[in-house]
């Protein structure tokens, strides 16, 4: 299945959940379609399960091989399965330039990526899921650090996450530790997926 290129406010409608971030796209607090505000369904352990994985496989953009493969390799790691999948999916490269401020989507920031202005440790990387090390720091190409779509990105920046030291001088960011869970999403409940895909 490719990646989701529909309406993304029906599709935040229909999850239940803001996938810019936003809330904007829950102004509505009911799922898109002439019937939506009555609907009155009543879901299976096996649909919440599936909703939790839509929920979280929309929130960071990936289409279902990719990720199946990240599931898989989280649970060969030790600890719980479900956190160490959260853990390798913020670890993304797109996700990290979108968590220090330089795109306002986790979409725009894949792109950022895929179009080569984006470093990791003074080395062009251009692999929206390259996976960043503890340690590794993030920057800009030179050349790309006057992009409009990034200054405006910036100016609009109001938090750098706990786990990130952000350096505005020098347009770079370092990884300095993995995130704990509560610094992640509480809209997902991750042991639904683990048991999604442990079926």
């Amino acid at each position: 299945m490719s990646r989701y290129t529909g309406p993304k406010f029906k599709l935040s409608r229909r999850l239940g959940i803001s996938l810019s971030g936003t809330g904007k796209d829950l102004k509505r607090a009911f799922p898109p379609g002439q019937h939506g505000a009555n609907q009155r369904r009543k879901i299976s352990g096996y649909g919440q399960q599936l909703l939790e994985k839509q929920k979280l496989r929309h929130m960071y953009g990936l289409n279902e091989k990719q990720f199946r493969n990240l599931f898989d390799r989280a649970s060969k790691l030790k600890g719980k399965s479900g956190e160490n999948f959260m853990f390798l999916l913020e670890s993304r490269l797109d996700n990290l330039v979108y968590r220090l401020g330089w795109s306002n989507s986790r979409a725009g920031a894949r792109q950022l990526v895929s179009h080569g202005h984006v470093t990791v440790n003074g080395k062009k990387v251009d692999i929206a899921s390259y996976t960043v090390q503890v340690g590794d720091i993030i920057g800009l190409r030179e050349r790309s650090r006057g992009l409009k779509a990034i200054k405006e990105a910036s100016d609009s920046r109001h938090h750098i996450a706990g786990y990130l030291d952000f350096n505005q001088a020098a347009m770079e960011g370092k990884y300095v530790r993995l995130p704990s869970r509560e610094e992640l999403s509480q809209d997902i409940d991750e042991q639904q997926i683990v048991e999604f895909y442990s079926r």
